[in-house]
């Protein structure tokens, strides 16, 4: 078993609940939110990655961001890496 004991508050499972059963959601919010709700009813790691079709070091990773951070744990964090670029395209078309 996992030392992050997951216990959201009435409100953050109203939240992950919601997003978890999501159609519209994008595909890693829903499956973030899904690990997390499965977490919170003290299912394993590996069962839980079995169940999603991931790996148990994805599922401990949200598990942890959401231990320690709550909500705002599981959304995107910027990335390093050199920004995108577009090359700049010329008045006359060339």
């Amino acid at each position: 078993m996992s030392s992050f004991r997951i216990e959201p508050s009435e409100e953050e499972r109203a939240v992950l609940q919601k997003r978890a059963r999501s159609h519209t959601g994008a595909y890693w919010e829903v499956v973030r939110a899904r690990i997390v709700v499965l977490a919170s009813e003290e299912i394993s790691n590996k069962e839980i990655a079995s169940r999603l079709d991931t790996s148990p070091q994805v599922v401990w990773k949200w598990r942890k961001r959401f231990h320690q951070e709550g909500l705002e744990g599981l959304e995107d964090r910027p990335r390093s890496g050199r920004p995108p670029s577009f090359s700049p395209r010329s008045e006359d078309g060339g």
